[in-house]
């Protein structure tokens, strides 16, 4: 068992895209769900289903990429982790490259980007960061 659940998914979504699988399987969780949804949506990835292999739950996380076979995800970082969390107000949520990245937040409001967080008014715990 890992000790930072988020970190392992990321990091399984990276080696993925670095070795050029189609999908990748992540062990499910509400929070991990929630963070391939944003992916999703931001067009990030191109699809993801949670599925059940007998007992557990599972994230079938579909990767994309773009015509010359480069992936989508030029990197994702980690932020806050279990030793260290990082947590910033409504007015301190970073942009990511300029603009052309995103942040991915845990908020009082839901799991959602930089973005739609400036847009509420709400501060919370920046999970990580994706470009």
């Amino acid at each position: 068992m890992t000790s930072d659940p988020i970190a392992d998914m990321l990091t399984r979504v990276r080696n993925a895209m670095a070795a050029r699988h189609p999908k990748v399987d992540v062990p499910a969780s509400k929070l991990k769900t929630e963070i391939a949804r944003i992916l999703k949506e931001e067009g990030y990835i191109a699809n993801y289903k949670v599925a059940e292999e007998g007992v557990k739950k599972v994230i079938k996380i579909y990767l994309k990429y773009a015509i010359d076979n480069s992936p989508v995800i030029t990197a994702i970082e980690r932020v806050s982790r279990p030793g260290c969390r990082h947590y910033v107000g409504k007015t301190d949520i970073p942009q990511v490259q300029g603009g052309l990245g995103i942040n991915i937040l845990t908020t009082p409001a839901g799991v959602m980007t930089g973005k739609t967080a400036r847009k509420q008014g709400v501060g919370g715990e920046l999970l990580c960061r994706i470009w």
